[in-house]
């Protein structure tokens, strides 16, 4: 099977299901960096990215917006100096589907080749 960075999100319908836990648990071992949150009553990914300075941040957050563009499925950023804070979660279900898992493992990968 393939991992998880490199799936590709699929169309997601307004009629589509929420992720189930036992799901969410399974695809999580493989974006341990990540918190399950809830934010205004939906569930979210969330992790945080350390950076040297605002031009690391900024140049990663610019990588993290080419990425959701490329999938058309896309994040909240917050771009701080030495940090970025990355939130997936799916607005038309008001809640986590496959896609967030997919794009928070690709958003570790874009991590990992910006160190």
């Amino acid at each position: 099977m393939m991992s998880l960075h490199q799936q590709r999100c699929e169309a997601c319908r307004a009629d589509a299901p929420l992720i189930s836990d036992q799901e969410a648990e399974t695809l999580a071992e493989e974006i341990p960096d990540w918190k399950r949150i809830e934010e205004d009553g939906e569930e979210r990914l969330q992790r945080q990215y350390s950076f040297h300075d605002f031009n690391d941040a900024l140049a990663f957050t610019n990588q993290v917006g080419a990425m959701a563009e490329e999938e058309g499925h896309h994040p909240a950023l917050l771009t701080e100096y030495g940090k970025v804070t990355v939130t997936w979660w799916t607005h038309k279900i008001n809640g986590l589907h496959r896609n967030d898992f997919i794009c928070a493992a690709k958003t570790d990968q874009l991590y990992l080749r910006a160190g």
